[in-house]
């Protein structure tokens, strides 16, 4: 296709996940209540004649005249862009298929099967996990005061850890499809496992929004536990590839082992020499004699 036609294709697949995102957002704005009473059920209230200080419970408020609006729209946007994602992810696979080989084909559907259930099991632990992260947060505060939340940002905070857990959850997946694609070994990963496992915890302390250990122990250990299933992984599949090709590791500037045994030949034939003087052609070995009308060979 020329390049006119690819962007024109381009803008109507974006076009239709555009719309799909646009009527799942409105359908979700009459029940915007209902989303944020559940991104905010993490928070624990303050109820009748209860201590509200000391960081025991909290308020949930809005803050200024147009925070009801903008964090209605907010959870609009994120439960259809979440929602209307078979769509636009369906558009956007549409589009880029038609470049792919067959196999290639085949691994992006292995790849995407997995990527969607790692990335709602991160999302899930997240959601368990908030009501502990932000009890903790609550306790840090001071005997005499109150903690009243803004709804908009409970809403950043509950994506921000869902995102965060979600995506972190798609780190092994990364390194399998490093070692399909024949760039990184299970056996080279397996040797970086003291640094992995130090980089994850610290990943873990800076990434995720709390400041609680429990925070970061429940995004690092389930990342760890998949590192460790990854390389598993990549080992097997080298074990595989190997029994296939004993080259397929073989750097492209890297010799494979050569077989120099000589194989052994038949009995020679003697072949005589060709005559290539004039004289010796034609039988005439004087010095006057010529061949095609030349003295020499030439």
């Amino acid at each position: 296709m020329p390049l006119a036609d690819h962007l024109r294709e381009l803008r109507n697949r974006l076009a239709k996940g555009m719309l799909a995102i646009a009527i799942v957002s409105i359908v979700a704005a009459f029940y915007s209540e209902d989303l944020m009473k559940f991104l905010a059920d993490p928070v624990p209230r303050c109820e009748e004649g209860e201590a509200t200080t000391g960081g025991v419970c909290a308020k949930v408020a809005y803050m200024d005249l147009l925070s009801p609006f903008t964090t209605t729209v907010k959870v609009s946007l994120m439960v259809g862009i979440v929602v209307a994602s078979p769509v636009w992810l369906y558009q956007l696979w549409a589009f880029v298929a038609p470049g792919l080989h067959k196999h290639e084909r085949k691994y992006t559907y292995a790849f995407v099967a997995a990527a969607v259930p790692l990335f709602f099991g991160g999302a899930w632990l997240a959601y368990e996990i908030m009501p502990i992260s932000i009890r903790v947060l609550l306790g840090i505060t001071p005997e005499g005061s109150e903690n009243i939340l803004p709804m908009d940002k409970i809403l950043d905070f509950s994506v921000r850890m869902v995102l965060v857990f979600g995506a972190s959850f798609e780190l092994p997946l990364l390194l399998v499809m490093l070692n399909m694609t024949g760039m990184v070994t299970g056996r080279r990963m397996l040797g970086w496992w003291r640094g992995v496992v130090m980089g994850v915890f610290v990943f873990g302390a800076v990434a995720t929004p709390t400041t609680d250990p429990v925070g970061m122990l429940a995004l690092a250990g389930p990342i760890v536990v998949l590192y460790f299933f990854a390389v598993g992984f990549s080992v097997l599949n080298d074990k595989r590839r190997r029994r296939r090709d004993p080259d397929a590791e073989l750097d492209d500037d890297e010799a494979s082992d050569l077989d120099l045994t000589p194989d052994p030949v038949d009995a020679l034939d003697s072949v005589p020499a060709a005559k290539a003087l004039p004289e010796q052609v034609n039988g005439d070995s004087s010095r006057s004699a010529k061949y095609n009308g030349y003295d020499d060979v030439t």
